[in-house]
């Protein structure tokens, strides 16, 4: 069952190879679809400052009736936070907000802020050292196990390496069926991080796609699971996000495998262009 199975981190910690992504569930229904996924069998839990759900999810790993260290969670530094001082009160923030004793895995949400998603680019490269020391303090406090980043291009990873004593362990990045960065997949892995998937559904903006819902029929199951699978596949860590029980089992009932000619389809499908109502978020935006 793919909710047992784990990848092993370059600091060793072991992460599981599906999570439960948060992103626009409410803080008041947070604690419940943790409970939820909980129950179902997920161990591994995604937030971030950004989503205004922090407490929540802390209260659903606290209430869930597994023991802290059963549950693997991950939390993001928000993307504006670009001095020492700002990260480590935000990072302490985080910490009083979800009341879970220590966070496995917090990342820098974005290598610029997000008013200026992918403009003046190196011009945040120090502000990231300066959020990543306050990140590796956290770690050497006891804080946080681990720490990465998310939406880093190569020369983001490239500046933060050039500074940094301790070493990031995941990249959380935007893949789906449409829109796999390869190289940057590929690179990250070389620099010793892990790739997470989210939004492996497109946001749902690729649910009607007709050569994905004919390939879905071929194997007898969802477009979703089929969605989920590519990025399985891909050898990343897939982060479906969802507060609907019926959704989080069909999203977990992942375990069959899509050819090797099926996936070269798959990876070469033409980029998506168009997120719909969400196109205005800058990471779907297509800068």
């Amino acid at each position: 069952m793919i909710l047992n199975e784990t990848y092993t981190l370059s600091n060793e910690f072991e992460i599981p190879k599906i999570g439960l992504g948060t992103w626009f569930i409410d803080d008041d229904k947070a604690a419940q679809a943790v409970r939820n996924a909980v129950e179902i069998g997920y161990r591994h839990i995604d937030t971030a400052e950004a989503y205004g759900n922090e407490r929540g999810v802390g209260e659903g790993v606290r209430t869930c009736g597994l023991k802290r260290e059963e549950i693997f969670v991950t939390t993001k530094l928000a993307a504006e936070m670009k001095t020492y001082e700002d990260a480590a009160r935000a990072i302490d923030e985080s910490l009083t907000k979800m009341d879970i004793g220590y966070i496995d895995l917090m990342l820098i949400h974005c290598p610029q802020p997000w008013a200026n998603y992918r403009q003046e680019k190196r011009s945040y490269d120090e502000g990231n050292l300066e959020a990543w020391r306050a990140l590796e303090d956290a770690v050497k406090s006891g804080k946080l196990r681990s720490i990465g980043v998310a939406n880093f291009e190569q020369p983001d990873i490239d500046s933060l390496l050039g500074g940094c004593t301790v070493r990031p362990v995941v990249n959380q990045l935007l893949v789906h069926i449409s829109n796999t960065p390869h190289e940057l997949i590929t690179y990250s892995e070389e620099k010793g991080m892990k790739v997470q998937a989210y939004s492996p559904i497109a946001h749902g903006q690729i649910l009607e796609n007709p050569v994905i819902k004919k390939m879905a029929e071929k194997y007898s199951v969802t477009v979703p699971q089929i969605c989920i699978r590519y990025t399985l596949q891909l050898g990343v860590i897939s982060l479906p996000k969802t507060a609907n029980p019926e959704h989080m089992r069909s999203n977990a009932a992942v375990d069959f495998s899509i050819s090797s000619e099926d996936m070269e389809t798959l990876k070469s499908m033409e980029k998506i262009r168009d997120y719909g109502e969400f196109s205005s978020f800058p990471v779907f935006s297509g800068k």
